[in-house]
């Protein structure tokens, strides 16, 4: 069993930045692939950043440039680092571990 628990979400006005964290507990293992999944109001789940256990990441174009994500495998930590926030990046964010397992998610607010 994998339990995730996401935090760091909040309102923050367009250019801001945020730092998402999750807290693995479990079977989690430093060679699982961790990611970060969004989905606004009306539309579906989107990846947002995955890395896997060696450490290959990938990002969602329209994320490039400003997100940045990162893990600690010694606290069973994934980060997500968000800079220059735009009201399209409103969402729920969510954990996803192995690509099977999620979080409760936390909510992103860009709003001015």
């Amino acid at each position: 069993q994998v339990q995730l628990v996401e935090s760091g979400g909040g309102l923050v006005q367009p250019g801001g930045s945020l730092r998402l964290s999750c807290a693995a507990s479990g079977s989690i293992f430093s060679a699982d692939t961790m990611g970060w999944y969004r989905q606004a109001p009306g539309k579906q789940r989107e990846l947002v950043a995955f890395i896997t256990g060696g450490g290959s990441i990938n990002y969602a174009d329209s994320v490039k440039g400003r997100f940045t994500i990162s893990r600690d495998n010694a606290k069973k930590m994934v980060y997500l680092q968000m800079n220059s926030l735009k009201p399209e990046d409103t969402a729920v964010y969510y954990c996803n571990a192995q690509f099977t397992y999620w979080g409760q998610g936390t909510q992103v607010t860009v709003s001015s």
